[in-house]
This record gives structure tokens, C-alpha cells and sequence, in this order.
């Protein structure tokens, strides 16, 4: 199970995605923790079994036990938040956004890990959520923290891509049933 192997899974029709998930993970310029924490979480908001199953070791191997936790915890998390922050954002009644949330997530101010660490992983998964008020706030924070546009864009490559191949992988898996 390895980055090969999922690229061995996609089907010929859909070649530039196995050529984009050979060079965004296999050739990214990104330090090993940074990389290998927003494959995993971005592998898990994929919600595909195939692509989680096939990338998790590999992350397993390249991350220490809190990066791990914390790229986890990151999916996690922002999968609540995404779906809570956009409601509120999509709403015509901006009263929303004046009531306290009341949801906890006392992971992102103590995530275990480097703070932008944290914050790319957050970024990345709410690329494929489709929350832009946590796009722009996750930016924010890394921008502030002195992240470069390169690094940033290069989270929402990585997770476009992953996206793209659960979703492909995973319709072959019940065209062929």
C-alpha cells in the first residue's frame, strides 16, 4: 500500500490525475511533515476508503505519532467546522454569524504539533469541504505566520488531487459491481 499502488488503481481515462498525484506528492517541495500530515487529512475528508487505505501507511511512516494524531485531528475537526462555519456564511440571516458557536475545538489552539502545521491541514481539508470563511481564515493565520502563497497553494493542489481520485476510484468501485 503505497503511493504507487493507488497511482496503479486509477484508470487509463483519467491519466493526468495519476500523473498529478505522482508529482504533487511524489515530487512536492514541502518538509516530509507538512506533506505527509495534509495527504492523510486530506486523504480522510476524501472520505474514499481506497485512497485512505492506500496513503495511510505511507503517512504512518513519514510522520511521528503527534503529526499523526494531529493530521487526524485536523480532518476531524474541520469537518464539523466546515460544514458549521459555511452554513452560517451561506445563510441569508447574517444574524447567525452574531450567535456564539458553542461548538468545542480546543484542538486547533493546542493541535500537538507546529501551529502551521496545523493550519495547512486545517487549509487543506477545507479545500475539499468547500468552506470559504475557513479558507480565508486558515490563509490568513499562515499568511500572518509568514507562509508563502507557493506552500499554500501547493496544500490545495495536494488536495484537489486526492479528492479527484477517491472520487474516481470510488465510482469505478461500484461501476464494476
Amino acid at each position: 500500500m503505497s503511493l504507487d499502488s493507488l497511482k496503479s488503481l486509477v484508470p487509463d481515462y483519467a491519466k493526468d490525475l495519476k500523473l498529478n498525484l505522482g508529482s504533487v506528492i511524489g515530487n512536492s517541495d514541502l518538509p516530509a511533515q507538512q506533506l505527509w500530515g495534509t495527504v492523510l487529512a486530506t486523504a480522510i475528508a476524501s472520505r474514499s476508503p481506497i485512497v485512505l487505505r492506500e496513503l495511510a501507511p505511507e503517512a504512518k511512516a513519514n510522520l511521528s505519532p503527534e503529526a499523526w494524531t494531529a493530521a487526524k485531528a485536523a480532518a476531524a475537526v474541520m469537518a464539523m467546522n466546515n460544514v458549521f462555519y459555511r452554513t452560517r456564511h451561506l445563510l441569508s440571516d447574517h444574524e447567525y454569524g452574531t450567535l456564539r458557536a458553542g461548538l468545542r475545538m480546543n484542538v486547533i489552539g493546542n493541535p500537538g504539533v507546529d501551529k502551521v502545521d496545523f493550519e495547512l491541514w486545517s487549509f487543506a481539508v477545507s479545500a475539499i469541504n468547500g468552506c470559504g470563511l475557513c479558507l480565508d481564515s486558515h490563509e490568513q493565520v499562515l499568511r500572518k505566520a509568514g507562509v508563502d502563497r507557493e506552500v499554500v497553494q501547493e496544500a490545495f493542489k495536494i488536495a484537489s488531487v486526492i479528492q479527484a481520485v477517491g472520487v474516481t476510484l470510488d465510482a469505478e468501485a461500484v461501476l464494476a459491481e
